[in-house]
């Protein structure tokens, strides 16, 4: 009962979402260069497959390449500040600063420093934008651990890599998945960014620039679903890590 609770209440919210969306659409008799409906989408899939297939592809891995070089980073920034107040105090207000920055005005820089590296622009737009809530999570984990596990650790003559992975580390997961759940959907505006802005982009990002410039809105919405579908299922692929290490923690609650 639980399973078909959690598969078919999302199908059931998203096929509620297609219908509103077409009956907006034909209720306000909106033409298909002013608003594409769901109905309008099929022949868009079937007309440009190929671009669909290569494009998606180069816009996943590319997302989780940087995701994953966000997860290293992040998790190694988190442990500096979460056990150095000194660190903490003075890397906060930089990974803020930073944070603040419209990363799509990144783009431009990335693409004068790094000419023609298109895939490595996008790989780093991709970590730049989602390795910050990690590295807080992290950090904000270990810096509210109970002191008296680290003395007891410390005495017994653990290290700090020891502490971390055998009490520090079980104790942030939960927190730790669930930014990496929001740092998902960053690393794909990451990566669509440079594939939108930057000159001769590939990708899922590339496509709907061509659709925008040729005015054809049933591609544009198209590779709109087809970007939200990439994230749904990398967002569930973090989903099934979580219950495979920190599943204790729903367990818990529940």
């Amino acid at each position: 009962m639980r399973m078909a609770q959690k598969i078919g209440v999302p199908i059931l919210a998203i096929g509620l979402f297609v219908a509103f969306w077409e009956f907006l659409v034909w209720a306000n008799g909106w033409p298909d260069y002013v608003m594409a409906s769901p109905s309008d989408l099929p022949k868009a899939y079937a007309r440009f497959w190929e671009l669909f297939l290569v494009g998606s592809w180069q816009t996943l891995w590319r997302t989780v390449a940087g995701l994953g070089l966000a997860v290293i980073f992040g998790t190694l920034l988190g442990m500096i500040m979460g056990f150095s107040r000194i660190a903490r105090d003075g890397l906060y207000p930089l990974l803020v600063g930073f944070n603040a920055v419209p990363k799509a005005t990144l783009v431009p820089v990335l693409a004068l420093l790094f000419i023609g590296q298109h895939n490595f622009n996008t790989v780093l737009m991709a970590f730049l934008i989602s390795f910050f809530p990690i590295a807080v999570s992290v950090g904000i984990g270990l810096s509210t651990l109970e002191p008296e596990y680290r003395d007891i650790l410390r005495s017994l003559g653990a290290s700090k890599v020891t502490i971390f992975r055998k009490i520090a580390l079980p104790k942030t997961l939960p927190e730790f998945f669930g930014a990496l759940k929001v740092s998902v959907t960053l690393a794909f505006i990451g990566t669509n960014l440079v594939e939108i802005i930057s000159p001769h982009g590939r990708g899922l990002g590339a496509l709907f620039l061509s659709g925008q410039t040729n005015s054809n809105y049933p591609l544009m919405f198209a590779v709109l679903i087809a970007l939200a579908v990439l994230g749904i299922l990398l967002y569930y692929g973090v989903v099934a890590l979580e219950k495979i290490f920190a599943g204790w923690a729903e367990r818990l609650q529940g």
